[in-house]
């Protein structure tokens, strides 16, 4: 395992332990539930939003590792985000993902995802990107929830 691997590794473990964001916050804007059907893995998320940011996320969920750290950075990357700017993020996680690297980020996609660069190597296997997205798909429905309601 090269030392950039280690490196990634520890920061996934970390944050599967940290769990930033876990429970449920109130009031909230919206409310979105997401599943992984490949492995079980599921994740209910409020969002609340306050001058076209996101003020708070708060999550319930269970799964692996991967998911829950996933999950965990998201809320420590996209707090305080203008609602924009935390969209851009899910969609560079996503193009990270699917690329299968993180060579093609922008500084600024970069700077949104900060840790969760993390997951660059999750990319390889596709049954783990859906855990990776899990969080972040299901913020991605809930801010367009909020932004309907």
């Amino acid at each position: 395992m090269s030392g950039l691997d280690s490196l990634y590794q520890d920061i996934i473990l970390d944050a599967s332990r940290r769990r930033t964001g876990e429970g449920e916050i109130a009031p909230f804007d919206a409310e979105h539930f997401e599943k992984n059907p490949s492995c079980g893995d599921e994740i209910r998320l409020r969002v609340r939003v306050e001058d076209d940011r996101v003020a708070e996320i708060g999550w319930v969920g269970d799964g692996c590792s991967i998911s829950m750290a996933s999950a965990s950075i998201m809320v420590e990357q996209l707090v305080g985000q203008p609602v924009a700017q935390a969209r851009a993020g899910v969609e560079a996680l996503r193009g990270m993902l699917r690329k299968r690297g993180s060579d093609h980020l922008t500084d600024d996609e970069a700077d949104l995802l900060g840790d969760a660069i993390a997951f660059e190597g999750v990319g390889k296997y596709v049954m783990r990107v859906k855990c990776a997205m899990l969080g972040w798909v299901a913020l991605e429905a809930a801010l367009r929830e909020a932004e309907a309601a």
